[in-house]
């Protein structure tokens, strides 16, 4: 599976539609961006059940604000539409693969009700 851009119309749906959804936050004048392209383009043939979609922070400007972007290449991870992993600046590609197994791992549910219960204390 490919990367796929996405723009703010289509960022809730691509998130909340999808068991696990990367999102990666980029320009075209940012080096480190164009630096990790080829190991997220390689993430997304290694890990097919997995989206990974590339969120263009130029022509998405009220997106990137509303995510509180402030340096870019900027990570995120939705498992179940709730974010799980933020990271600003490039990941290797063992990382990235370590990220996503963690992801995939994860039992969300559970760590939302964990959540919930903290919250009444």
């Amino acid at each position: 599976m490919s990367t796929q851009d996405i723009t703010t119309e289509q960022f809730n749906d691509t998130v909340t539609d999808n068991e696990i959804v990367l999102v990666d936050f980029w320009a075209e004048w940012c080096g480190p961006c164009k630096a990790f392209a080829p190991t997220y383009a390689a993430s997304s043939d290694k890990h097919p059940d997995v989206v990974h979609a590339k969120v263009d922070t130029e022509a998405e400007q009220g997106l990137a604000a509303a995510a509180e972007i402030q340096a870019i290449p900027t990570l995120m991870a939705f498992k179940k539409g709730h974010m799980v992993f933020r990271h600003s600046g490039m990941l290797p590609a063992k990382d990235l693969d370590a990220v996503i197994d963690q992801i995939k791992e994860l039992d969300i549910d559970a760590a939302i009700a964990e959540q919930a219960k903290a919250k009444e204390v």
